[in-house]
């Protein structure tokens, strides 16, 4: 099995997408942990103590599928996207055959036990999580002397690709995060292939660069628009190649456009917290409404740089300064962390506090581990398909620069990921006053701005439907736009895939199923939609300056800056 289609491509990038915030804790505390079902394991086994007849005859099934396997008589097939199973020789060869259709066998009738044991949510998202990277694992594809396409692989070079596999896999387990390469190293060039939308550093602050990107329209909207990336992976996930970099879209869009770009930091940074990148967002938002001549700004944040500028943005409500806010996007982020995914099941109060000490021991927590802990989220895209590719049949990974972009992964702050894990433990923006931002409590509400949200409804990371809630957190009107895609490609998602659509509704009622029976879909990409609602929000037109910066604020570089280079 090779990754070189597009399909097989995406499905990887979407898997390995921006962090979500709530499995830090996995990230500190190592991905063994989240491999041990715990108390969620013996619940299992008595939830199927319980249901003799259950698990008697979903026995009797596999029994009766291994005789018609055995005997050649079995119509066990593997799903048509299921591509580990695509080379001819799982069907031509008999032994080959009956390897694939035991597997399917036995790993359908462990899900189905998981499935029908009656468990509760926590439990069943736990169990699952590692019944299913224990069905991967296991699956005969993953092994050298049963997969065809790395037998006929090692015949036709002559050992060649054996030695080539055996050489990846070594270096790939020389260093963290020890997880089948996605991308080579050198694929892409940050600044050269990558990050090239032109502009200038007109701020430089021991947390951020703020970039101002160079106007290419004669005439530009008067409000500004700051884009608030992760704290974790560095900001051109906003602007990746030409042709594909929301940033340079915007631009070209008539907007005056800022990016944040945070500082990797490192030990010494531990206590940065809530309140440094709260504020840190606050400084951004002032030097941008300084050199354009605007009171306002439009606020955009993805993942957990949405969690943040939405805290900001109730902030700005509880001071009264909400004048300066003239709108919010929220991309890819989840408010309401009930219920949102294996994260939600799996962290409590005490995993908390073990988690919050070991990246305080250090002083941050290493984005390697994170990267690791995705890797695992999705192991058939994102571990086996490579383990396939690279090892298996001894070839380098395909560019992609999503991929590119996720492996060039950041630190976050001990005081950060405190934060962020108490946060997901509390559920503290969902209660007014549950959380502070800068002293001041945060009511999600209060911030009766317009709000552009946008999700994927193939999220694995962030839910849709947990997006979705917050259209009934935020105050103000709300339009929710749900992508036909997954968590980075519902936001790198630029116009001309004719296989591009996305939904949107003119009610949001509570129930986010109510409203996908109400939406109505739209076809090609939603940037153009999203255009069209910041020009709304953005003021009148006026002539684009001829210079970046201003107001005391000179160009300190080229964009894209300075941090996002440090390792």
């Amino acid at each position: 099995m090779s990754p070189d289609s597009d399909t097989t491509r995406s499905a990887a990038a979407e898997a390995a997408a921006a962090p979500l915030d709530l499995l830090l804790t996995d990230a500190a505390m190592g991905v063994l942990r989240r491999m041990n079902s715990g108390g969620s394991g013996l619940r299992l086994a008595a939830a199927l103590a319980g249901r003799p007849r259950l698990v008697a005859g979903r026995g009797r099934q596999l029994a009766s599928e291994l005789a018609r396997i055995v005997v050649g008589t079995s119509q066990v097939q593997p799903s048509r996207r299921d591509r580990r199973f695509a080379d001819p020789g799982w069907s031509g060869n008999p032994l080959l055959r009956r390897a694939m259709q035991t597997y399917l066998a036995a790993a359908g009738t462990v899900e189905g036990l998981v499935a029908e044991a009656g468990l509760d949510w926590a439990d069943s998202e736990r169990v699952g999580f590692v019944a299913t990277n224990l069905i991967d694992a296991l699956a005969p594809s993953n092994n050298p002397l049963l997969n065809p396409a790395a037998l006929k692989a090692a015949v036709d070079t002559g050992g060649g690709s054996a030695v080539a596999g055996l050489r990846h896999f070594a270096a790939d387990m020389a260093a963290a995060p020890r997880v089948p390469s996605m991308v080579e190293p050198d694929a892409f060039e940050v600044g050269v292939d990558l990050a090239v939308t032109p502009g200038s550093v007109i701020l430089r602050t021991p947390v951020f660069e703020l970039i101002q990107y160079r106007p290419t329209t004669p005439a530009v909207r008067q409000v500004p628009l700051l884009i608030v990336p992760p704290t974790i992976n560095k900001f051109y996930v906003m602007d990746l190649a030409p042709g594909r970099s929301l940033a340079e879209y915007l631009v070209g869009s008539g907007l005056q456009v800022f990016m944040i770009s945070w500082r990797n930091p490192d030990a010494r940074h531990a206590n940065w917290d809530f309140g440094t990148y709260g504020q840190a967002v606050l400084d951004a938002m002032d030097a941008a409404a300084r050199i354009t001549g605007s009171e306002q700004t439009v606020l955009m944040g993805a993942c957990s740089g949405g969690i943040i500028a939405a805290m900001v943005a109730a902030y700005l409500a509880h001071t009264g300064q909400q004048d300066r806010l003239a709108a919010i996007t929220l991309m890819v982020t989840v408010l309401d962390e009930a219920r949102a995914g294996l994260a939600g099941a799996v962290i409590d109060e005490r995993t908390v506090r073990l988690a919050a000490a070991a990246s305080r021991a250090r002083g941050y927590l290493d984005g390697r581990s994170l990267a690791e802990v995705f890797a695992w989220l999705r192991p058939n895209d994102l571990i086996w398909n490579y383990w396939v590719n690279n090892y298996l049949l001894g070839r380098k990974p395909p560019p992609f620069d999503i991929l590119f972009w996720n492996a060039d992964t950041t630190r976050m702050t001990a005081g950060l990921h405190r934060d962020f894990l108490e946060l997901g433990a509390s559920h503290g923006l969902v209660r007014p006053g549950g959380v502070t931002m800068l002293g001041s409590p945060v009511d999600l509400a209060a911030a009766d701005r317009d709000s552009y949200i946008v999700a994927g409804i193939t999220d694995h990371i962030c839910p849709w439907q947990s997006c979705y809630r917050s259209t009934q957190l935020l105050g103000g009107r709300s339009r929710f736009v749900l992508s036909t895609s997954g968590h980075v490609a519902a936001m790198v998602n630029p116009p001309g895939n004719d296989k591009a659509r996305y939904q949107v509704a003119k009610d949001h009622p509570e129930d986010p199923q109510d409203w996908l029976r109400r939406a109505e879909t739209c076809h090609g990409s939603w940037w153009p939609d999203y255009a069209g609602w910041l020009a709304e929000h953005g003021g009148e037109e006026k002539a684009a300056p001829d210079e970046l910066g201003g107001s005391g604020l000179a160009p300190m570089g080229d964009a894209p800056g300075t941090y996002v280079y440090d390792h």
